[in-house]
């Protein structure tokens, strides 16, 4: 309470019209503090690299090592949907992949992206729900059922965006990153 008024903070004309000037000025200050100060999004910049990624926690901490090993920590843009490629092209989730379209749509008009990097990963549980396949056990066949499905949204991505390169990749739980061909 204001003691000498006897109003809370935010009444009164008085004290209303300081603290919103205050607010302003602060505003103002950290608008144009923000351009000089590292490491702040920005809402247009622009970034060459957008990420499919899964949402498998085990592997959270090897893509953002990954993506840092290329020099792209905190510059790229990433999507999370379980079984990352399948998660794109799965009938059993057509948002997910209405989802997927979109955010490639947002990425090239907002960051102005060149690459969309799709990175899959063994053991990935995705396949086990949607396919009633448990590949762990054959690294060959997994790498090759991964393979189709990555394959399958390069030729759709193509298509559909042919300015964008599409690079695929299969990742180990070990954080090992193999590149797949097409």
């Amino acid at each position: 309470m204001d003691q000498e008024h006897g109003q809370g903070c935010c009444q009164g004309e008085r004290n209303s019209r300081r603290s919103f000037l205050k607010l302003a000025a602060l505003g103002a200050g950290v608008s144009l503090l923000a351009p000089v100060m590292p490491g702040v999004a920005r809402a247009g910049g622009g970034v060459d690299t957008l990420l499919l990624s899964c949402m498998d926690y085990r592997l959270m901490g090897h893509v953002a090592s990954y993506m840092q090993s290329r020099n792209l920590q905190a510059n790229y843009d990433h999507i999370v949907l379980a079984g990352a490629s399948l998660g794109a092209l799965t009938d059993k989730k057509p948002s997910w992949g209405e989802a997927f379209w979109d955010h490639v749509a947002v990425a090239k008009d907002l960051h102005h992206i060149k690459k969309l990097v799709v990175m899959d990963h063994r053991d990935c549980g995705a396949y086990k729900v949607f396919l009633g396949l448990d590949l762990k056990g054959d690294a060959a066949k997994e790498a090759d059922v991964h393979g189709q499905y990555l394959a399958r949204l390069k030729a759709m991505v193509t298509e559909r965006h042919p300015d964008l390169e599409v690079e695929l990749l299969l990742m180990g739980l070990d954080g090992q990153v193999e590149k797949v061909a097409a």
